[in-house]
């Protein structure tokens, strides 16, 4: 039974989110170099101590707001009711939009913060990449045990392949100053080359089904 939180570790967690979501705001608005912990804590009326309770430094809560959503994005595609083709599209598309939503300057400022792992301090924020990678193989190997996909469908080199697609497109999303919609550019991905790269592992039986072709 999950022990009930106390009104001090419930204060916490709210105070936390707020610096959260101050920082958001503000890095969205102006960027990370551009924004002040004296900014983020104003802005929640806490002091600078409070900031250095919860982050050690401003490109830590970059980090926390690019994690936080994914996880519950990758369970969602997983318990979506629909075959494999239609619950990875589902995936991709709202792994995209949920960037796309959450602002231009905020992606650019993680890519910034996260391209050379040698200056990201804390280790569960180095694997980012892998988690990432580790969700996609997720979604590969529950096809397969859901008899969608074949037994030897290549698990590692396939999801390895669909992350660089969309860190391919994030970073031209991010080079482009968010010239058109990241979301939509992955949704046209999925409908124009995804098929032709699952269509080999699909099992005789989703053929049958007619599931080897979903689109959106």
């Amino acid at each position: 039974m999950a022990k009930k939180m106390t009104n001090r570790q419930l204060a916490a967690l709210e105070t936390r989110r707020k610096l959260l979501e101050a920082a958001k705001k503000l890095v969205c608005e102006k960027g990370l170099v551009n924004t002040s912990i004296e900014e983020i804590t104003k802005a929640c009326d806490v002091s600078n101590g409070t900031f250095y309770t919860y982050f050690k430094r401003k490109e830590d809560v970059v980090f926390e707001l690019s994690r936080e959503m994914y996880q519950g994005i990758y369970e969602e595609a997983q318990a979506h009711d629909g075959p494999f083709m239609e619950r990875l599209i589902f995936y991709m598309v709202n792994f995209s939009g949920h960037i796309e939503r959450d602002g231009l300057k905020l992606c650019q400022e993680w890519v910034r913060n996260t391209v050379d792992p040698d200056l990201v301090e804390a280790p569960y924020n180095k694997d980012k990449l892998h988690v990432d990678i580790d969700s996609m193989k997720g979604m590969i190997e529950t096809g397969i045990k859901r008899g969608e996909l074949m037994d030897d469908t290549p698990v590692d080199a396939l999801a390895g392949a669909l992350v660089d697609v969309i860190y391919g497109e994030m970073l031209c999303w991010d080079m482009s100053g968010g010239a058109y919609s990241f979301e939509e550019r992955t949704k046209e991905f999925c409908n124009l080359f995804l098929p032709t790269m699952i269509q080999p592992y699909i099992s005789e039986s989703d053929h049958e089904n007619g599931n080897s072709n979903e689109k959106i």
